[in-house]
């Protein structure tokens, strides 16, 4: 099992965890419809990249 050697500082415990904050997901335009959505996921109405792949809950 590993064992820490040294305490760590309050400062360099900092920077270990720099990039630990959430940040907002990335967001897509879909082209047919003009709805936000993220990245790799279908529409709320079930388009993904411009073609109809599920039927919508309002359809």
């Amino acid at each position: 099992m590993a064992v820490q050697q040294n305490k760590k500082s309050p400062s360099k415990r900092g920077m270990h965890r720099a990039h630990d904050a959430l940040h907002t997901p990335p967001l897509a335009i879909e082209p047919v419809t003009g709805e936000t959505h993220r990245r790799h996921h279908i529409s709320p109405t079930g388009f993904y990249r411009g073609k109809q792949v599920l039927q919508g809950k309002d359809a």
